[in-house]
């Protein structure tokens, strides 16, 4: 036999097996025409899928709460802006999901709590924290950052079969702050990591360059790591609502039917209190205790208000605080 057939044998053998190690299915009596169309363009193997991650138990009974999402600061030096505004957006949709919240939208934040509120740290202040909380009703805000991201790629390169392996991995901080006193309640972190890979043969496959998806999925996997002792900690935080007006007998809260209140629900009417600051650091610590003034009874509720009847006490006051009577 001429060496040149030789080798043109001993090529196809090492193809043939080489295509079946890439996970080429072979049938017996010859490959079926779905076999042939692979083979003129091998379909990249998928990166192994990632295990769905349970969802959070909700136990918080009573009115839901509003919890604002401030964009994360982006630490590091990947991705610009867009890996801040990544991350609140998973982050929303992943509380949004558990049916307990109501998300404000942050074009709302971004307008009370002013481009710079942020800094470069991620943290609001708590005098910040708590004008949200007054000017936009909500119960907790949520901040964050991005500390830690990076892109590896690693890979196999024979010739004729190339595999290459991109991993991204990153470390998202968290933190959630009363809205009505600034008090910070939870501060965590997840880590989480995500990898694609990508299969050439003679040329033909798929060629990975980096994908924006590929960040925006370690994002997720790190958000996750601690979305259940988020979901936890924002249970804790009492729901609260303002009186937004007062007629006669009729006093308006500044809560609609979204809330979840139901006509013949108690509201216990108190005054804000005041501010309590660290005499060293002046940093706002709370509030103290606002003075009870009486009870109102929920008579009726629409999109953006629920209307009450005075049910005890005098002397209520637009801004004065209202809570579920336990």
């Amino acid at each position: 036999m001429d060496f040149r057939k030789i080798r043109v044998l001993f090529l196809v053998v090492f193809l043939g097996v080489l295509w079946g190690c890439a996970g080429m299915p072979m049938m017996g009596g010859g490959p079926s025409k779905e076999t042939k169309v692979a083979q003129a363009q091998p379909a990249p193997q998928p990166a192994a899928p990632q295990p769905a991650a349970p969802a959070p138990k909700i136990t918080h009974k009573g009115p839901k709460l509003r919890v604002g999402i401030v964009d994360f600061v982006n630490k590091t030096s990947y991705g610009a802006g867009r890996l801040g505004t990544s991350a609140s957006d998973i982050l929303t949709t992943e509380l949004f999901k558990t049916g307990a919240f109501i998300i404000v939208e942050r074009a709302q934040l971004r307008q009370v709590l002013g481009e710079q509120a942020l800094g470069q740290t991620g943290v609001v202040n708590p005098e910040t924290a708590a004008q949200a909380g007054r000017v936009l009703g909500l119960n907790a805000l949520v901040t964050g950052s991005i500390s830690e991201f990076g892109v590896s790629t690693s890979g196999t390169d024979l010739g004729v079969y190339k595999q290459k392996v991109q991993k991204a991995k990153c470390t998202v901080d968290i933190r959630v702050a009363d809205a009505s006193t600034g008090q910070l309640l939870f501060a965590d972190s997840g880590k989480g990591e995500f990898e694609r890979k990508a299969q050439e043969v003679l040329g033909l496959g798929q060629r990975a360059g980096y994908d924006e998806t590929l960040g925006q999925e370690a994002l997720r996997s790190s958000i996750t790591k601690f979305m259940d002792n988020l979901v936890q900690s924002l249970q804790s935080v009492e729901w609260s609502g303002r009186i937004a007006m007062v007629s006669g007998n009729e006093v308006y809260i500044n809560a609609g039917r979204d809330v979840g209140l139901k006509p013949g629900d108690i509201l216990i009417v108190q005054t804000l209190g005041k501010e309590i600051y660290d005499p060293q650091t002046k940093v706002l610590l709370g509030r103290s205790r606002g003075m009870v003034k009486g009870e109102l009874l929920v008579t009726d509720l629409e999109e953006k208000m629920t209307i009450t009847q005075v049910r005890a006490g005098t002397g209520f006051q637009e801004g004065d605080v209202v809570k579920v009577k336990k």
